[in-house]
């Protein structure tokens, strides 16, 4: 499960009531043209668009209102999450994308009057029955369980990835995916983020990084005892499938390279609850981790 977390250095999230199909965006109550634009202006910029809703009874009321939009830049050096209201969500278009992903947050504060959310981190629990069902039949009781005890912070989201982890859950502001979770380890979660610090029971890895940088950071985090939020940073990867080098560096100057393989996940197995084929996903092993000398770290 370790390393297949949704990539995005930045997440934008805009509120949808109402029912969402297989590709949200373009299949839900949203204006199916201004989901075709996000896509379009999203694409190679690190922004993943993703429709939420609040947990429960989805309809629809059908009149216009307020929205709740959220940007979340989630690099360790730059990680910041905002919030803003929209009356119309094609006020969207407005927003500079390339910014966004390279963590420059103006244009949210310019086209929607975002500003630094204030409130408590969150949890987006993916509950599209259309993408996966079982996003619908585990999440949507998580979320519910979440909501109904008090926990704030928690949406329903379109799509995550990694099906065959449902329950999947995703942590803002730092941008660590959850899967296979109940309610206890999201709180935990949640609480870490309030306290700085990351969880790793079933840690999928961070969206900041590709697939060989989460195994890599992720692997850090464990045999190094790293616990802090924001610490680590994948700054170099080399090699290509399958086979990678990935130098990760701590805050405080140490250094370490870890040894990355690219496999196959044996036996076959289904790759989601409606999938009658079975597949082989591509697994990311740790082959070493090495913390880096004093020259390697002054090189």
């Amino acid at each position: 499960m370790s390393a297949t977390a949704a990539t995005a250095t930045t997440w934008l999230l805009l509120e949808q009531s109402g029912p969402w199909g297989a590709k949200a965006l373009t299949s839900s109550h949203l204006d199916p043209a201004l989901g075709r634009a996000l896509e379009a202006a999203a694409e190679g910029t690190g922004v993943r668009v993703a429709l939420i809703r609040r947990p429960g009874r989805h309809a629809d009321p059908g009149t216009p209102e307020p929205r709740q939009v959220y940007a979340a830049h989630t690099v360790p050096g730059n990680v910041w999450l905002h919030s803003a209201t929209a009356d119309d969500p094609r006020r969207l278009l407005d927003l500079d994308l390339a910014a966004l992903g390279a963590g420059d947050h103006r244009s949210f504060g310019t086209a929607l009057g975002g500003a630094p959310h204030t409130g408590d981190p969150l949890a987006l629990v993916c509950t599209n029955g259309k993408r996966d069902r079982c996003c619908a039949l585990l999440g949507r009781p998580l979320a519910a369980e979440l909501a109904a005890s008090g926990v704030r912070g928690v949406w329903e989201v379109t799509h995550l990835g990694g099906h065959r982890f449902s329950p999947t859950v995703l942590v803002l502001p730092y941008g660590y995916s959850y899967g296979r979770v109940e309610a206890d380890t999201v709180e935990a979660a949640l609480r870490g983020v309030r306290e700085g610090s990351v969880v790793l029971e079933g840690c999928r890895g961070c969206s900041a990084w590709e697939r060989p940088g989460q195994t890599a950071e992720l692997a850090v985090r464990s045999v190094a005892g790293v616990r802090r939020a924001g610490a680590l940073r994948v700054v170099r990867t080399e090699g290509r499938a399958p086979r990678w080098q990935v130098t990760v560096a701590h805050a405080d100057g140490r250094r370490w390279r870890v040894s990355v393989a690219q496999g196959a996940s044996l036996p076959p197995r289904p790759e989601s609850c409606g999938a009658e084929v079975l597949g082989a996903p591509a697994r990311m092993d740790v082959v070493a981790v090495r913390e880096l000398g004093t020259t390697a770290l002054a090189s």
